[in-house]
């Protein structure tokens, strides 16, 4: 592919003031992440624009612009009717502590207690197993149309659109997520270019300096409510991008009236005890990590995962309006688990948002019975 002088040199001049440390406008990152989704500038360009952006900092203008692109230029849109709240939670990625699969857990549980949730991850970039990857090991049909999410979501509750996937972004995301495995602009910008317009949302960051642009971006384009959090360890030395069960979480909650508080919250506030590290940490395999987040979401095993779980599942109940606070929301995820009824959700998902082979159902078939709940399984799909 041949590249005009110009504009080479052009988009070879920002990458160059990134690299010294300066800011660009909304408008100049909206044109070169336009360039990148038309592919029209060279693949060296591309990455270098993203890794000069996220070695700078990037500001909420940057991210704004980025996020608009891709909205205008690489998104497959669908209207889910605002009739309640539309929840979506997710992570950034790039944090310190990796552990097993917390959001699309906490999802199932919340979609459980009546909240709608339209997730949109991706496969693991900066870790060895995300969100898509989990779901697609359970059965989900992570390459289906946005209509065909948008039908799981009024059916089920929930649904997954694949941010890697080109029936998702047809034009250039999933060539370039494809091709990166580092943390970028991206990992914020991209994972808010949801096809449907979320009304809430909880967003888990993987640094506290990150978290006050993410929530005017959020506020910006058009959220209502939301908390946007960073979780540390016991020591307050390593960070996750989830409400944490091992230490204090920080947390950025916005309003519908525009207002927004800061504060920070503990284990102890939730009611819940600390827990380790180690008790939560991720496995290091996809199937390993699919057994585990069936056990867990059918409170079988694992405590520990149990309680990271409802902190989180916690939140979204509360944001939704279906808790009073967020100990009540805790206290509310842990029922849903106990009763049986998150593991019913999940089951209803998997049939739902499935393929027309019947491939995805004797994969979570196969998962349950390695989980220990072939029978309930069978049960609850049919």
């Amino acid at each position: 592919m041949s590249y005009h002088e110009s504009a080479l040199r052009e988009f070879g001049q920002h990458i160059q003031r990134l690299i010294e440390k300066q800011n660009l406008s909304r408008k100049t990152c909206y044109a070169m992440c336009q360039q990148m989704m038309e592919n029209s500038q060279p693949d060296l360009h591309q990455g270098a624009f993203l890794a000069a952006l996220a070695a700078k900092g990037e500001t909420s203008e940057e991210i704004a612009g980025v996020w608009e692109a891709i909205v205008a230029l690489d998104t497959c849109k669908i209207e889910i009717e605002p009739d309640k709240p539309l929840v979506e939670n997710s992570g950034t990625g790039m944090d310190a502590l990796k552990t097993f699969n917390v959001s699309t857990a906490a999802a199932v549980v919340a979609a459980a207690g009546g909240v709608r949730m339209a997730r949109h991850g991706a496969r693991a970039l900066t870790s060895t197993c995300g969100t898509v990857d989990i779901l697609d090991a359970l059965g989900i049909n992570v390459e289906c149309s946005v209509e065909h999410v948008a039908q799981s979501i009024a059916r089920t509750g929930i649904g997954l659109f694949n941010g890697m996937s080109p029936r998702i972004h047809p034009r250039a995301l999933f060539r370039i997520l494809s091709q990166i495995r580092f943390g970028s602009t991206l990992n914020i910008a991209a994972s808010l270019a949801s096809p449907c317009r979320p009304t809430h949302g909880l967003r888990g960051v993987y640094a506290e300096p990150v978290m006050d642009k993410v929530a005017q971006i959020m506020q910006a384009i058009g959220y209502q409510r939301a908390m946007v959090v960073h979780g540390y360890d016991g020591e307050s030395q390593k960070g996750m991008d989830e409400i944490s069960t091992l230490g204090e979480t920080a947390v950025q909650e916005f309003f519908p009236n525009g207002a927004r508080e800061s504060y920070r919250i503990t284990p102890e506030d939730l009611g819940l005890k600390k827990s380790s590290y180690e008790k939560v940490a991720a496995l290091g395999k996809v199937d390993q990590e699919a057994v585990r987040l069936m056990q867990v979401v059918a409170g079988m095993d694992h405590s520990a995962c149990i309680d990271l779980v409802c902190a989180n599942a916690g939140a979204i109940l509360y944001l939704a309006g279906r808790a009073a606070d967020l100990p009540s929301g805790v206290s509310a995820g842990r029922e849903l688990i106990l009763s049986g009824r998150a593991f019913e959700k999940l089951c209803q998902w998997v049939t739902t948002q499935c393929d027309d082979q019947g491939v995805g159902l004797q994969r979570f078939t196969a998962v349950a019975v390695r989980a220990g709940l072939h029978q309930e399984a069978l049960t609850c799909t049919g």
